[in-house]
């Protein structure tokens, strides 16, 4: 992937270290987790969509306990240092994220709409968001309480030591995936997501929301890699198979049957292998966001 002469973005927040911001905490606030838990539920969820409790707790068991919720007030998180990142993983992150920003820009300005930045947080060990908060191992996340995408980068070491997905462009699709849930908040898809989501008659169906949400973000990444090809020229070869080599990687069926030798389908919240693949590839191909409504299509 072609990025080190590109622009960085100046919405980045490094607070790489700083310290920690605080262990994450089970629903009911009895005791941090153990790193080990921790690394087990990131490999079940690398991508732990919108707030990183989900996948412990559940929707259900963050209300009826206390815990963190999207409309509950948190701790404001620590302060950033200034100033762009110098090392190569820092500027990598900035040059990526100034790309979606200069491809949303421009599909938001062609709907006759303004794009809302979002900031993205760098982080080691643990960090405080407004949303509750986060541990390293536990994956990148977007915030939708503060907007911001939070991200160790170290994850992209370990995509390539634990999940076998190397490459500059498979890390790009991981930005990109988590910048897609902002697509979907600031386009109002993520309020009523959350909306349906307490709703939901059962555990299994608030997955299957889940599910759709995630696959919409796989999809909203490949229209920003679609323009961000076209606009900038940034794919050399191999790096598609990167991406669909990630997707592949993170899909719950394969990281279930990795972990426990079985898959759970109504487990499921971020869709199976081949879902993701497929949907990435769609909003590559097609780099329209019209074909990423993963609520109307089947997935």
């Amino acid at each position: 992937m072609r990025w080190d002469d590109f622009r960085s973005s100046k919405n980045v927040e490094d607070r790489r270290g700083q310290g920690g911001g605080g262990g994450f905490r089970m629903p009911g606030g009895k005791g941090k987790l153990g790193i080990g838990t921790i690394i087990v539920v990131g490999l079940v969820g690398w991508a732990l969509g919108i707030n990183p409790a989900l996948l412990i707790g559940g929707l259900e068991a963050l209300n009826s306990t206390g815990g963190s919720s999207y409309q509950q007030s948190q701790p404001q998180p620590q302060q950033a240092g200034s100033g762009t990142p110098t090392d190569r993983a820092g500027r990598f992150a900035a040059a990526v994220l100034a790309q979606t920003e200069d491809v949303w820009a421009d599909i938001f300005r062609g709907e006759g709409k303004t794009y809302q930045d979002p900031r993205l947080v760098l982080f080691t060990g643990s960090t405080r968001s407004a949303c509750g908060g986060a541990q390293s191992a536990m994956g990148p996340f977007y915030c939708p309480l503060d907007q911001k995408v939070y991200l160790d980068l170290g994850f992209f070491q370990e995509m390539k030591n634990r999940f076998n997905a190397p490459g500059d462009f498979a890390a790009a699709y991981v930005i990109a995936h988590e910048v897609g849930h902002h697509v979907q908040n600031i386009t109002g898809i993520l309020p009523r997501v959350q909306q349906a989501q307490k709703q939901a008659s059962s555990k299994a169906e608030a997955n299957a929301i889940s599910v759709r949400t995630e696959l919409m973000a796989d999809c909203l990444a490949g229209v920003w890699a679609h323009h961000a090809d076209a606009r900038y020229k940034v794919l050399e070869e191999g790096d598609v198979e990167q991406a669909l080599n990630a997707a592949s990687a993170i899909g719950d069926d394969r990281l279930q049957k990795q972990a426990q030798g079985f898959a759970v389908p109504d487990s499921f919240t971020h869709g199976t292998s081949q879902q993701r693949m497929t949907w990435f590839m769609r909003g590559l191909k097609s780099g329209s966001m019209q074909q990423c409504n993963s609520f109307k299509e089947p997935i």
